[in-house]
């Protein structure tokens, strides 16, 4: 393969991955021990 292809799959997949840990993140079971600031500061 030429430089440039893996070089691009590379990027192509560390995207991707970044992409799918922070919808887990979000909206799988970590989600459960996140906070939400605006809730602590309502009147």
């Amino acid at each position: 393969m030429e430089p440039a292809t893996v070089l691009s799959v590379s990027i192509v997949s560390v995207v991707i991955g970044i992409t799918a840990f922070t919808i887990y993140t979000s909206f799988g079971p970590p989600s459960e021990n996140l906070r939400d600031p605006f809730d602590d500061h309502e009147d």
